[in-house]
């Protein structure tokens, strides 16, 4: 059974709930099996604040609506349940920050950099980004949403320069690395972000299989910013 069936599922069950309501049954409905409550955690996480973050600038796109389906490959049978919970997230009377902290709980209190909501917070970047601008009010969303996350600034600063654009971002920034980092630095650093980025590692964390456009782009960046400085060791 798919993750959006399991969410289906989840519907049923709490027909007219709000949306504070469908994490905390989470906790209790997936509770025997981890994974699987990561997973369905995930999923409605990344379209809830997606909603909310459609406020922060006031209009929702068709370029938006698109990279929300880039990352998220929702079968024709369950396009219904996703966009009732995105209406039910628009409408719940909740703010971003009560349900950030919510999610953050799935993690464990106070666990910093939790990898599952770094891939949230990418998520939520590629979809801010999808009409060509980063609007002020959405970079204050996701900076505050990163620090209920308990995600500090260095990988916030990481998490964004991803999204910059190909070959735009800052190679250091990108790879979290100071300057004066040898090659040999440069090299292993590379390698261990592409094993803990790689689609499998992800998966296993809670990440849906149909999340996996996310770490093939965050691969990609990943792959430009060690080719460019490569590259300029090199010519040094």
């Amino acid at each position: 059974m798919s993750t959006f069936a399991r969410l289906s599922d989840l519907f049923v069950r709490l027909s007219g709930s709000a949306l504070t309501a469908l994490v905390d049954a989470v906790r209790t409905v997936f509770g025997g099996d981890p994974q699987l409550r990561r997973q369905v955690a995930f999923s409605i996480a990344l379209i809830a604040l997606s909603a909310k973050m459609a406020k922060a600038d006031g209009v929702v796109t068709q370029a938006e609506v698109r990279a929300f389906h880039e990352i998220f490959s929702v079968p024709r049978e369950e396009l219904r349940n996703v966009a009732r919970l995105y209406d039910l997230a628009k409408k719940d009377v909740a703010g971003f920050e009560a349900y950030a902290r919510q999610m953050a709980g799935l993690c464990g209190s106070g666990v910093p950099n939790c990898a599952m909501l770094e891939d949230i917070l990418d998520g939520l970047f590629h979809i801010a980004k999808a009409d060509g601008v980063l609007h002020e009010r959405e970079e204050a969303f996701l900076a505050r949403v990163a620090e209920i996350f308990a995600i500090d600034e260095n990988e916030f600063a990481q998490i964004r320069a991803r999204h910059v654009g190909p070959g735009k971002a800052d190679p250091y920034v990108v790879l979290g690395l100071p300057r004066e980092a040898t090659f040999q630095d440069i090299r292993r650093r590379y390698r261990q972000l592409v094993a803990e980025n790689h689609p499998d590692r992800m998966i296993a964390r809670g990440v849906p299989e149909e999340f996996v456009a996310i770490a093939n782009s965050r691969l990609a960046a990943l792959n430009v910013a060690y080719e460019q400085l490569t590259k300029s060791r090199r010519s040094a």
